[in-house]
């Protein structure tokens, strides 16, 4: 499999890889997640027109898996990452961190962050496994407690929430 920019006449199958990958928070309690709509297509175009959206692409050079990301506070922030449930266990997730710290590193970011739930086994634990660690609150960066206020107003912090950074 291959990793590649996304394209923007791929950002509906993305949508799509999103709401698969989702449907696994229905079976754990947290149905609102499953049910939360991926980002629109203008905003996912925009990840495209930065750089900043990556697939890996199987047989057919159809999309498995994506990760879209932002510049916070220097560094590199996964917005997104998804892989279809087809294609999960296979690293697939970890290939689209890996190649997204190697960006970060020649872009000249010192670190990955991202936000996620701490209790889901493939988010928190998952991440941990990646080179991530735990943000305390008290050490966020502006732009990350800025994130944090924003999904608090979306309602996610009704499970447990965190930051996490990966040092590059």
């Amino acid at each position: 499999m291959d990793i590649r920019a996304a394209r923007v006449d791929e950002l509906p199958l993305l949508q799509d890889i999103e709401r698969a990958a989702g449907l696994c928070f229905r079976d754990i309690g947290m149905p609102e997640v499953a049910d939360d709509e991926p980002l629109p297509l203008d905003e996912l175009a925009g990840y495209c027109r930065a750089g900043l959206a990556w697939v890996v692409a199987g047989a057919g050079d159809v999309p498995a898996a994506y990760l879209i990301a932002d510049r916070v506070d220097g560094n590199l922030h996964v917005e997104q990452v998804s892989v279809h449930p087809d294609s999960a266990r296979r690293g697939i997730g970890r290939l689209l961190l890996d190649h997204a710290a190697d960006h970060a590193v020649r872009t000249g970011a010192p670190a990955l962050t991202l936000t996620t739930f701490t209790q889901v086994p493939w988010n928190a634990p998952y991440y941990a496994r990646c080179g991530f660690r735990l943000v305390d609150d008290s050490s966020l960066t502006p732009g990350l407690r800025e994130i944090r206020e924003r999904e608090a107003a979306h309602g996610l912090d009704r499970w447990p929430r965190a930051c996490m950074r990966r040092e590059l």
